[in-house]
């Protein structure tokens, strides 16, 4: 037995399903989750002593790849200052401040602790800004696990193949209406149903929890007229699409500025952190500042605080984000040419360096598209890759990443190796 097979054992005796975040038990795709010993650059090694190129990157928090040594020596450094305070510190105003530069529609914005905790946060702004109770959410779309989110979600509810969630009162779940990604006409027919009723629109603006979906180029933009119309409030989830597909995030990418925005993962460079903010009219409707409560013990984390500050300023340097798009490109065209040469049917995307495949004919520009896809072969490939030491996210509704560690080399490995294991897949 491996270790990582008798970690797993003991770990399904104290925590749910043996994991602390459900994909993370390889359900999906069989076989049993690899524990990690440590992380370098652009790979993990398991407990077991082998060796993955790693395109999940935590989930899409590690834009410089694992260890990067500027964040290490900022965390050691803030570490040795002490690791929560309960009170300011400059860090704080620093990556605030670093926030508002790159995304200038965040005004003014307020650090917690995760994407979970700032999505509920900017739901409740918005609700007591708008004195409304309604929010529209896509189908597939995953803003945390927040009860108003766990309608028709994306992320493991829909890896699992789950309903709404057990646990969310009706009453509640009633006050979330859903319409299909990329149909702007279905959101317009909400607005007319329930007019004067809808507080805002909360879209992730690339779909990354049901794998990726790019927007078409009249979608946001329709988006914002609706609820500037309505008199609703336009929410941006940038929780992976932040620092990611962009310098100033999707809304730099789209052109398009929402009312608040909501973000995670990069801003903390893989610490638990997650930051809600907007306009300042908005945002100063916040306790102390105004009525609308919400508070943090470990909100504005010193460490964390330095963590992310150290990940965007290394992620400001010239031609960073070109370079991983390139990365990225190439990824995703050479996987592209693997799939015809095996006459497998592939919809491929990418924006940054973020981006998705699914097994079947594209487009695919919906979570009903999105569930085409031939799950059981992409679990064949995922367990093929994996033993050429490839790790994949371990869903077939999830996006994959590219860091700044991934070499050249890396993407070549890489594109040899996907391709040898989309031949094993579909072999078999």
């Amino acid at each position: 037995m491996t270790r990582s097979s008798e970690l797993f054992n003991r770990a399904q005796r104290v925590l749910p399903g043996g994991v602390n975040s459900p994909v993370r038990a390889f359900r999906a795709v069989g076989g049993t989750p690899f524990f990690v010993a440590h992380g370098h650059g652009s790979s993990l090694a398991d407990v077991d002593g082998e060796e993955y190129l790693d395109y999940v990157c935590s989930w899409g928090a590690l834009i410089l790849g694992h260890a990067h040594p500027v964040v290490l020596d900022a965390v050691r450094a803030a570490a040795g200052r002490g690791w929560t305070y309960g009170a300011p510190c400059e860090a704080e105003v620093d990556l605030a401040e670093e926030v508002r530069q790159r995304m200038p529609s965040l005004e003014m914005m307020r650090f917690v602790n995760s994407g979970t905790e700032a999505t509920m946060a900017a739901v409740r702004l918005a609700r007591a800004a708008t004195g409304r109770d309604i929010i529209i959410k896509f189908e597939g779309c995953y803003h945390g696990h927040a009860d108003s989110f766990l309608v028709k979600a994306g992320s493991g509810v829909a890896t699992l193949g789950l309903p709404d969630s057990p646990g969310v009162p009706a009453a509640l779940a009633s006050l979330t209406l859903t319409a299909p990604f990329n149909d702007a006409r279905a959101v317009a027919d909400l607005f007319r149903e329930h007019a004067g009723r809808i507080a805002a629109v909360i879209v992730e603006p690339y779909v990354g929890n049901v794998g990726f979906i790019s927007p078409d180029s009249d979608f946001h933009p329709s988006l914002r007229d609706l609820c500037d119309q309505y008199g609703a409030l336009l929410i941006f989830d940038e929780v992976m699409t932040g620092f990611r597909v962009a310098p100033g995030g999707a809304q730099e990418r789209l052109g398009v500025k929402p009312d608040l925005t909501t973000l995670g993962k990069i801003v903390g460079g893989g610490f638990p952190v997650g930051v809600y903010g907007g306009r300042a009219d908005l945002m100063k409707r916040i306790a102390p500042e105004g009525p609308v409560y919400q508070a943090g013990t470990l909100s504005g984390n010193p460490v964390a605080m330095a963590a992310g500050l150290a990940t965007v300023r290394e992620t400001n340097a010239r031609g960073f984000y070109e370079e991983l798009e390139q990365k990225t490109a190439r990824l995703t065209n050479g996987l592209q040419r693997a799939a015809q040469r095996h006459g497998v049917a592939i919809s491929l995307g990418h924006a940054g360096s973020m981006w998705g495949a699914y097994f079947t004919e594209g487009p695919v520009r919906n979570y009903a598209d999105a569930k085409r896809t031939d799950t059981a072969l992409f679990a064949r490939w995922h367990k093929a890759a994996l033993a050429r030491g490839i790790f994949l996210a371990p869903s077939a509704f999830e996006a994959g990443f590219v860091s700044a560690a991934h070499t050249d080399g890396d993407i070549d490995v890489t594109i040899e190796q996907l391709d040898a294991a989309l031949a094993e897949a579909r072999a078999h």
